[in-house]
């Protein structure tokens, strides 16, 4: 049973609403009061109830459920559209595209399934961080002087439970060369009592000095729960950063992006990237051109602070950055 107040909708722990996601998508349907026909496909249906509750009943062009409402053209063939558009491959857990920094596959496992996802048929059984590769990675660090940055990305990093996440920093802070810790999350987001009193004590306690990137697309992701969620964050010297992905029909447009950086900014998060949709399998019904996308751009800059306008870019294989446009 879905709870029906924001009382007890929020007084469950994060790990209660992991277990009580939607994973039907008749269920999703029926709960926002729509006439949906049933779609068949190979990315199953996953909302958590905190995100849920933010979606317009009755409305199947709500800019969230469109975000997570599987749909009949993920099923379509299209040509340019892959199930590895950004070319990755990760030893041991690791990927090491960029100079100065390596990302860490912790886990394949989200508490959300975004359609668009560049990662939704990644195969993380193969090339997900195990607790036998975390030498291998350790070492590869410290051979690498270069190396300053851990990105904890997943799936979702804070999936983890808080002790093996606290492990792994611990193992990483023994390598004096390292000094930065990134966390990419959309946990915060679409669970925002995943920011708990465990989880900000070992944030405030490692001697990193701590980003967390969080994933929003739309101002109305982010409710007051997410505000306290991004306070506590604020309160013990995280660095918030937000990245986006350009969405046609849930972000496509201006007032829509300049509201998202607003509402950012009231919660202390500063705009940092608006990807171009990677073009993955199943999702190219979200796809946007370049060139709406840096019309759009114009537009933000415009009418925004310079602050408040992210970085339009896209991943391109084999570059040595993301490529700005």
């Amino acid at each position: 049973m879905i709870p029906g107040t924001d009382i007890a909708l929020y007084d469950h722990s994060w790990q209660w609403h992991l277990q009580h996601a939607v994973r039907d998508a008749n269920e999703l349907a029926k709960v926002l009061e729509l006439d949906l026909p049933p779609v068949t496909t190979d990315f199953p249906v996953l909302v958590p109830l905190p995100y849920l509750h933010r979606i317009e009943k009755g409305n199947p062009f709500d800019p969230l459920l469109l975000q997570v409402l599987a749909r009949p053209e993920e099923n379509l063939v299209i040509t340019g559209y892959t199930t590895d558009p950004v070319e990755e491959t990760a030893q041991h857990g690791l990927i090491h595209k960029y100079r100065g920094r390596v990302l860490l596959v912790t886990t394949g496992t989200c508490a959300i399934n975004c359609r668009y996802c560049f990662r939704r048929h990644f195969p993380y059984s193969e090339f997900q961080l195990t607790r036998n590769d975390r030498q291998h990675v350790l070492a590869y660090i410290e051979n690498d002087p270069t190396i300053r940055e851990v990105i904890l990305s997943g799936g979702d990093p804070l999936i983890m439970p808080n002790r093996q996440l606290r492990e792994l920093v611990q193992q990483l802070s023994e390598l004096p060369q390292l000094t930065h810790l990134r966390i990419h999350t959309r946990l915060p987001i679409v669970i925002p009592q995943r920011v708990d009193d465990e989880l900000v004590s070992w944030i405030a306690n490692t001697r990193f000095q701590v980003t967390v990137v969080i994933h929003a697309n739309h101002a109305n992701e982010l409710d007051d729960e997410v505000g306290a969620a991004m306070s506590r964050l604020r309160e013990n010297n995280v660095t918030l950063l937000n990245q986006s992905v350009l969405l046609e029909r849930v972000n496509n447009n201006c007032d829509a992006l300049c509201n998202l950086s607003w509402r950012l900014s009231e919660l202390g998060v500063l705009p940092y990237y608006l990807h171009l949709l990677d073009k993955v399998a199943g999702a190219a019904n979200f796809d946007v051109t370049a060139s709406d996308a840096k019309d759009l751009i114009k537009q933000m800059t415009d009418q925004m602070p310079g602050y408040l306008v992210p970085k339009l870019v896209k991943e391109v294989p084999g570059e040595p950055a993301k490529h700005e446009l």
